[in-house]
């Protein structure tokens, strides 16, 4: 298993549209097509105050570039976009870093 670790910086105000997003439709759409949702959190009081950071679970980078092609493709997902951003777009950086687990770690 290896995770991928994200975080996105919405753009000003547009946090709780994102937060909609995810709740009403990215984690089910997520799951349709493999992609494990571990965890969503927010920080309080510091540089990622205004940072949505989640955290997903893959069995391998084959799978992970699989499950995002198929998830980027979906007409769902498309709709959802499109009107989720009518009023112009909802994040304006993304970052992401694929982990691995080491040979001693809990997450195995």
């Amino acid at each position: 298993m290896i995770y991928e670790y994200r975080v996105y910086e919405p753009h000003p105000g547009k946090m709780d549209a994102l937060h909609a997003r995810f709740r009403d439709h990215t984690l089910k759409l997520f799951e349709k097509h493999g992609i494990k949702n571990v965890g969503y959190w927010t920080a309080d009081g510091d540089e990622y105050s205004n940072r949505l950071i989640y955290l997903l679970g893959f069995e391998d980078t084959g799978h992970w570039e699989r499950a995002w092609a198929a998830f980027g493709s979906d007409p769902e997902w498309l709709r959802v976009v499109e009107e989720s951003e009518a009023d112009g777009p909802l994040v304006a950086r993304v970052f992401n870093t694929l982990l691995t687990p080491t040979d001693y770690s809990p997450a195995l």
